[in-house]
């Protein structure tokens, strides 16, 4: 696998665009990258149509690693059922149960009182939800800008409401990447959410929760780390 295909699967709003920065440094490394556009603002689409969106974005490629934003968490690993997936790396992604839908998720994790804890911690107000201070501290004001100007996605309620449909994790190796100074999903919430419920001991970078549009480089250089480690060259 010495190249591989990077499949990246956008978050809330399912805007392919998030991924543009990642995808050129990973392209610069002599990859093939499929950021995906989902169907994130059709209220008839489901967990199933989601999967059926980058399983189609992907085609006939081979040498897969799945990288899975935020609400991904509960598509990507529908993937790994149907095609071969050499790595599945959760950022900042939510990670759910069998049966557990995207709605319940947020209660059973005790998200929302994690996320206060470290907004107070921050000296930040426990109930702020301006998308610059909980999405975009850490991206470049030319960035923000260009994510301002396309306007926020639409996110239908749809898929929340569905049960995850797997009954387990996929046999896949999967590795848990939290950025350190995620707001919405704060890195030692998710060390405990991935010891929890996968026995995974969750990685850290620097960066936010938009940690593709801060920090690119430097998520390149880790996902190839991880691709590296898996050849048993790193």
């Amino acid at each position: 696998m010495a190249k591989a295909t990077y499949v990246l699967i956008p978050g809330a709003g399912g805007d392919a665009w998030y991924w543009h920065l990642l995808a050129g440094e990973l392209e610069g490394r002599d990859h093939d990258v499929v950021p995906v556009s989902l169907p994130a603002g059709d209220d008839s689409a489901g967990w199933a149509q989601y999967a059926d969106a980058i399983v189609s974005a992907i085609g006939d490629r081979t040498g897969l690693i799945l990288v899975a934003q935020s609400l991904a968490g509960f598509s990507a690993p529908l993937v790994c059922e149907r095609l071969p997936v050499h790595l599945l790396v959760l950022l900042n992604a939510m990670i759910p149960r069998p049966g557990e839908t995207g709605a319940d998720w947020w209660s059973d994790t005790g998200q929302q009182e994690a996320m206060q804890a470290n907004l107070v911690a921050l000296g930040l107000p426990a109930h702020a939800d301006d998308d610059e201070m909980i999405y975009f501290h850490d991206v470049s004001p030319e960035v923000q800008a260009e994510a301002f100007e396309r306007g926020e996605p639409q996110q239908s309620w749809t898929p929340m409401t569905q049960a995850w449909p797997m009954t387990a994790w996929p046999n896949v190796p999967t590795r848990v990447l939290a950025g350190r100074d995620d707001r919405l999903f704060p890195s030692s919430f998710q060390r405990r959410v991935a010891e929890e419920r996968l026995s995974i001991t969750a990685d850290e970078i620097d960066g936010g929760h938009l940690v593709a549009l801060s920090r690119p480089r430097d998520l390149a250089e880790r996902l190839e780390s991880y691709r590296l480690a898996l050849e048993g060259r790193g």
